[in-house]
């Protein structure tokens, strides 16, 4: 059962999606007033659907024929970094200036007791399926970083799961580990979507198979395939850490980590195609576009508008 919201004669609508791919409009605003009904009545928001679609009609269109928005509007998220060995080769690989098997703090990272934890994205700088992410500026080795997300409520409970796109400046991280902020965050330098896949819907979070693909052109000119199985870390210990002396609010996101990182010598182009995959949740997809073409276009459209 996967949850998504999409946009009908300007307004968000927020619906259910099940196995057979029928969907089924909500009542409710967003995700966490399904959970909460459901918490009241001491069910999970799957079994809450389960009960009541049958009692109501379905949409004529599939998923993919609407016009989809971020899943849920989510008010902070965050993200782990070296959470799979392929990640850790990549970090040392920047650290040291393109050294093949070369050993860093990064390796501590990934040994460690306590997991990287970073800040990065809000609700504003957080695009949805089908929009536009942004290219930095300052940045010439630019790449995506397909992840899990974990869609989580203020006391840490996971309520789904998610893709996450969490664009990333290897050059710039790869310079100082202290510029993470600048290699992670800047407007639309992330992405979640299609849909929300609610937890107890998925046997086992640890057997999901994610892909990355990089269109140009028209042209497939990148594509990596993993599995959440490759997590050096359970999930619930990420969150663990996530919450130690942390507010968190309903719909916060966490993004788990990658395992698929482009050839070194590749990084993104204006016009390039993200799509990632994730078995069970859909496919994530995107365009990236420099920020004087995004500049531009948003400056049109408000003239437009005015």
């Amino acid at each position: 059962m996967r949850i998504i919201r999409y946009l009908e004669n300007g307004k968000a609508i927020m619906a259910a999606v099940t196995e057979e791919g029928l969907v089924y409009p909500l009542e409710f605003m967003d995700l966490f007033e399904l959970v909460q009904t459901a918490d009241k009545e001491g069910i999970t928001a799957a079994g809450w659907l389960e009960r009541e679609l049958p009692k109501r009609t379905s949409l004529n269109n599939k998923m993919e024929a609407l016009q989809l928005l971020v899943p849920i509007v989510a008010p902070e998220v965050w993200a782990a970094g070296v959470t799979y060995e392929r990640s850790r080769q990549a970090r040392n690989y920047e650290a040291t200036g393109g050294k093949l098997d070369a050993s860093t703090f990064y390796d501590k990272v990934y040994d460690a007791e306590r997991p990287e934890l970073f800040f990065k994205s809000t609700a504003a700088r957080t695009v949805g399926p089908g929009g536009v992410l942004c290219l930095r500026s300052d940045s010439t080795w630019q790449i995506p970083e397909p992840e899990l997300g974990l869609v989580i409520d203020k006391s840490g409970r996971i309520i789904g799961y998610t893709i996450g796109n969490d664009m990333s400046c290897r050059d710039i991280e790869g310079e100082n580990p202290l510029y993470l902020p600048q290699a992670k965050m800047w407007r639309r330098s992330c992405s979640i979507g299609p849909a929300i896949r609610l937890v107890d819907t998925v046997a086992d979070p640890y057997a999901l198979d994610i892909i990355c693909r990089i269109y140009r052109s028209g042209h497939k000119i990148v594509e990596g395939t993993a599995s959440t199985g490759q997590l050096k870390r359970k999930l619930e210990e990420l969150v663990s850490f996530l919450i130690r002396d942390n507010d968190l609010f309903d719909g916060t996101v966490l993004l788990t980590g990658t395992c698929i990182v482009p050839p070194n010598e590749f990084t993104l182009q204006d016009g390039d195609r993200i799509e990632i995959g994730i078995s069970g949740i859909g496919v994530l997809i995107n365009e990236v576009r420099n920020q004087e073409r995004v500049s531009c276009d948003e400056h049109n459209q408000q003239s437009h508008v005015s």
